[in-house]
């Protein structure tokens, strides 16, 4: 059974940092491309990052780059989303997900983060 368990969602300055978790399951997790999303409350859900299996391509959106950064743990199946210089923007439910080869994708329940003063 595959599950994509996300953590570390949490409140938070503007300014400050906050590390996302993805924990997965039940998949070969060094074999799939992973991403981060998030959806803010009246939003279309968005891309935020992604990063290849080998952790040799990453790529983001404009809005986060040069302030989030992903990587992964092949050994520990674990995800991850370093995120500084938060922006009340930013605040969102993140969500990590799994893609295949084959284009099947899986995704976490997600974690929410709040930007507030």
């Amino acid at each position: 059974q595959v599950r994509l368990v996300e953590s570390g969602g949490d409140l938070v300055q503007p300014g400050g940092t906050l590390r996302l978790s993805c924990t997965a399951s039940g998949i070969p997790f060094s074999s799939y491309a992973m991403s981060w999303y998030r959806q803010a409350p009246g939003k279309d859900r968005e891309f935020v990052a992604s990063i290849g299996t080998a952790s040799a391509v990453t790529k983001y959106a404009n809005s986060v780059k040069g302030r989030f950064t992903i990587s992964r743990d092949n050994q520990n199946n674990i995800l991850y989303l370093q995120m500084n210089k938060l922006k009340s923007e930013d605040a969102a439910v993140y969500f990590c997900k799994a893609v295949t080869s084959a284009g099947a994708e899986f995704w976490g329940q997600g974690t929410q983060v709040t930007v507030s003063s």
